[in-house]
């Protein structure tokens, strides 16, 4: 080993590429970050171009290398993270047939309806009811929608696993991930043929599995010289983002908790075995650590809802529409019994819900209702979501205690407060947590290049604790049941746009 390694966490999100160098100590000695382009080709749909995350990594890794050129030759490992359940299909040249369909693309509702029916008695297994979003019903789409795509398919990745295919020509997958495409049998860790079979695919059709702190291969020697990067830099399993987050902040150890707020949401808790109940729509999932597994519940719309407001209310600016409805109604102060209700449901939802048609909406709007009113009912809306998400994980036989709250969310004050009210729960934000992900794949980075495990559950730095209001808990409980009690009619409308939307595709 050389003296004072640096290893590269790159993080694939779903709208930007983040790669950061971590020391030995665990500092962060640079990092970089580059936009990725999303298309919507049709309602529901969501695909990325998989070219355009290789180049985000490369454009990354430049930046890095010419910022710090020392640090950057000190590099000995990689470790990758990545946003969970998207389906790259490659074919024998490792060429991709098709975009990338992503975790938030709702075309397959009716295939993933079609196999909660037929492995209702297989969810321990699988560890998730079969949803939308997951990587195999996408399959299935494809099956019957693209049928010649589906035929030539070699091998299906997540979307992290092709940067590893470019990065060492290795077709990898890491547990945590696997976990997330409902063709992994949780519990013995291993490919579960039955689904695997049902979504027309053969077994050898899917990466090698191996442990997220295991060494999957090095760098071919084109790339490292393309990267400047030496030959012999090991690439770690890696993980999906939210193990990866897990790892990153310390919330590894069986026990520990954390919500994260990003695009998406969700509640996460690490186990030391497989949930014994699948309910509700948690997700029981492999950790990327061997004989760790976590449950999550997961909310479609988390910080996206925020941004989306104020690109209607304040002109794209969420500082400006925080600002203003933290002046309008303190953070201290009474909760606003005059404020519209929200359901955050802009993209569908998992947790408790596996519905892809559910939509959101505001009830309660008067002649005064002003725009801080509005985007304080966002972040309660969101929050009363994490509380359903959190519920379900409690349901499931997990005890969910404080909080690490992560994500570009968590910078928000304001909503950090009214989050830990809500969950009543407390939250506590951390110093750098929004690297979070990159941290944890660096870390696995250094436990494949063998450098002591124990670094994976080092704890990120408190920066602020929120403790629960008493004051806020009775008026807030009583804004939770109306938020429940309004679901079922949204259920409903979703029901009726799509048929009508179904309808219209028909007919034309």
């Amino acid at each position: 080993m050389i003296s004072d390694p640096i290893s590269l966490g790159v993080d694939l999100g779903t709208s930007e590429l983040k790669a950061l160098m971590l020391d030995e100590a665990g500092a962060i000695v640079g990092s970089a970050a580059v936009p990725i382009p999303t298309s919507h080709p049709r309602k529901d749909w969501s695909e990325q171009d998989p070219r355009d995350w290789w180049n985000a990594c490369v454009t990354a890794l430049d930046t890095l290398r010419r910022n710090d050129p020392a640090a950057y030759a000190r590099i000995t490992c990689i470790g990758l993270s990545g946003q969970m359940h998207g389906a790259v299909l490659v074919d024998a040249r490792n060429e991709c047939l098709r975009p990338a369909i992503l975790w938030n693309d709702g075309r397959s509702s009716n295939e993933a309806a079609l196999l909660a029916e037929s492995f209702s008695a297989d969810l321990a297994a699988l560890g998730c009811l079969p949803m939308a979003g997951l990587t195999a019903p996408k399959l299935l789409w494809l099956k019957s929608h693209e049928p010649d795509v589906h035929g030539a398919i070699d091998c299906v990745m997540s979307p992290k696993d092709y940067l590893r295919l470019r990065l060492t020509g290795r077709r990898l997958t890491d547990m945590s991930d696997a976990a997330g495409t409902l063709w992994l049998d949780v519990r013995q860790r291993e490919w579960f043929e039955p689904m695997i079979a049902a979504t027309g695919l053969r077994r050898e059709q899917l990466p090698e599995l191996i442990e997220g702190t295991a060494a999957g291969g090095t760098l071919l020697a084109s790339i490292a010289d393309q990267l400047h990067l030496g030959r012999t830099v090991v690439v770690a399993g890696g993980a999906g983002d939210n193990p990866a987050s897990s790892i990153g902040i310390g919330a590894c150890v069986p026990g520990r908790s954390f919500v994260t707020l990003g695009t998406s949401a969700a509640v996460v808790t690490t186990t030391d075995r497989p949930l014994a109940g699948i309910a509700h729509g948690v997700h029981g999932f492999c950790h990327a650590i061997p004989g760790r597994w976590y449950a999550m519940g997961a909310i479609l719309s988390g910080a996206s809802c925020l941004k989306w407001a104020a690109k209607l209310l304040a002109a794209g600016r969420e500082p400006d529409l925080l600002a203003s409805l933290s002046a309008e109604i303190p953070g201290d102060g009474a909760v606003p019994v005059d404020a519209p209700i929200f359901l955050p449901y802009l993209a569908g939802e998992r947790t408790p819900h596996n519905d892809p048609q559910l939509r959101g909406g505001f009830l309660g709007l008067a002649l005064d209702t002003s725009a801080s009113s509005l985007g304080y009912a966002v972040l309660e809306g969101v929050a009363f979501a994490l509380r359903d998400a959190l519920a379900s994980i409690e349901a499931s036989g997990v005890a969910v205690g404080s909080c690490s709250l992560v994500g570009g969310g968590a910078r928000s004050g304001y909503w950090a407060q009214l989050l830990a009210d809500v969950l009543g729960r407390e939250l506590h934000t951390l110093i750098g947590s929004e690297f979070a992900a990159g941290i944890g794949a660096a870390r696995l980075g250094f436990a494949a290049y063998g450098i002591d495990s124990q670094q994976l559950a080092r704890a990120l730095p408190v920066k602020d604790t929120y403790s629960p209001q008493v004051s806020r808990t009775g008026t807030l409980e009583e804004r939770y049941c109306a938020f429940r009690s309004l679901v079922p009619a949204a259920q409903s409308l979703g029901r009726v746009r799509h048929a009508a939307a179904v309808r219209a595709a028909e007919a034309r």
